[in-house]
Parts: structure tokens; sequence; C-alpha cells
């Protein structure tokens, strides 16, 4: 079948943008669509231009026998700003307050649309660094880190508290909680990672960043190297940090129960970006 050039368009974008950092031969696509090299490359040329105008991400070009086109996912500073405000918007609202100064965020993290964005943020921060796997620890850092993974096309990897008979051999350390100062354990199989692998840590929430630094110390037991840490919400805290080297995109100031107020602001994401 002789495809038209703009069959081949939609067909080719779809293709791109559910391949992210995947490099792709120019002879793929002139063998599936039985076309000149020469019009793949136009093609593309649209596509490309057309990703770059619209924001939708960078469309890059390897040279050479064994080269071909990558689809890189990017997001303009002005869309991260409307992720943010849309997430303070919905965070401010008095009804997320629980006993305790707590916020729920559970239909957040299940709302696809929001989380698929929040993913194309943290993608855009490490698009230029070599992320290998995306670590986040069970369960509500999941949803985030599976929308981080589609756009870097990366696996996921789940630390959990306590082993289960379906994870084979694990291993397991003890870390302090940095809120409550309890000894808390952390497990993972180890046939979850490889020696060497560069990871992205990620999670919904951090206060102190105990559960960061657990996740940090982990991952020197798989001789593994932290690449990044990427949070969702991050809380104002009087003590020390246990982490400072992450990305956050809202800043949890302060819950006045008493008046049902809730204080944020925008988190450290451009800030760090401009370093």
């Amino acid at each position: 079948m002789k495809w038209k050039r703009s069959e081949r368009l939609v067909d080719m974008t779809y293709y791109l943008l559910e391949h992210p950092h995947q490099l792709i031969p120019l002879t793929y696509f002139s063998e599936l669509y039985q076309s000149a090299k020469s019009s793949i490359s136009e093609d593309l040329t649209i596509v490309k231009e057309t990703f770059e105008e619209k924001g939708i991400g960078l469309l890059t070009t390897v040279p050479g026998a064994a080269g071909g086109v990558k689809y890189i996912p990017k997001m303009s500073e002005e869309e991260v700003r409307l992720v943010i405000q849309d997430l303070k918007a919905e965070l401010e609202h008095s009804d997320r307050l629980l006993p305790g100064g707590y916020l729920f965020m559970t239909d957040l993290l299940g709302n696809p649309d929001l989380i698929n964005r929040v993913g194309k943020v943290f993608a855009s921060a490490f698009a230029d660094q070599q992320i290998d796997v995306i670590m986040t620890v069970a369960t509500k850092g999941i949803s985030i880190a599976h929308a981080i993974a589609r756009h870097l096309n990366v696996p996921v990897v789940v630390v959990r508290r306590d082993s289960k008979v379906t994870e084979g051999s694990t291993v397991s350390i003890n870390y302090v909680s940095g809120s409550s100062r309890r000894i808390q354990t952390m497990v993972l199989s180890k046939r979850s990672m490889k020696s060497g692998q560069r990871v992205l840590i990620t999670d919904d929430f951090m206060k102190v960043g105990g559960t960061m630094n657990g996740m940090k110390n982990l991952l020197e037991e798989f001789d593994c190297q932290l690449a990044g840490i990427a949070v969702l919400v991050e809380a104002e805290h009087a003590d020390e940090t246990l982490v400072d080297d992450y990305y956050s995109l809202v800043k949890l100031h302060e819950v006045n129960e008493k008046d049902r107020t809730i204080a944020l602001s925008e988190g450290n994401y451009f800030t760090k970006r401009e370093k």
C-alpha cells in the first residue's frame, strides 16, 4: 500500500509520541511507508517544526549509518507554570484539610491528565541526563513515577515497606523517618535494578526528606547512582532537610486547621533550572 503524505505524517507523529527517547532509524519509516528516505526526511522536518512551534518537544537527528531521529518531550516555561498553578489551585481548597494538618491528595494522584502533565514537567527537567530507572516508594508516588517513566521511556521500580513472596530475593535497609524519627524498613527485589544504573527517585510529598534519604541509601546497596530527585509537594520545615538537591513543583508553607487555610507557593523547579 502506498501511503499518502498526510497519512504518513499522522502515523509517524503518533509513533514518535509513543516512543520518546528512542532512536528510530530512517530506514524503519522508509520501509514501513514504502517511501524514499528523502521523502521521510521532508516529513520529519514538518513534524520537527510543528513539535517545536507547539511546544510538544524536540525532534533530534543523529547522523550516520547507525543514526536516526529521536523525540525528546519538553515543556515550555509557560506550560510548566500552568501545571504548577493548576496544582496550587486544587491544593488550596480548604476541604482538603485532614486531621493532623495533612492534605488529601489521592484524587489528584489519580487524575490521569494532571499526572501526565506533571510527568512531562519532570521529564523535561531531566531530558538531557541519562536516566535508566525511576524509583518510588509504595504507594502514593507510583502514579507520578509511571508518568515520568512514560515520557523518559524507562522502567519503574517500587520500594516497599515489607517483602512479598512474588518479589523473590530482596534487599532491605533500615532508615530514620524524617518527621517521626522512627526506624523504618525499605525492601526492594534484587532483580529490580542492575549495577551502575542511574536512578531518578520521586514521591508525592516530602517533609524533611527521610524517605528520599532512605531510597538514596538503598541505591548504594545496588551499586546504582542517584541521577536526581523529583517531588510533587515539599513542606516548609524548621529543621534542615536530609536531601538538598531536588526539584519540587509546590511548596506547602502552613496549614491552619482552625481557620481552615492552606498557604502554598511555587516550588523550587525554576530556581533549580536556572543553576
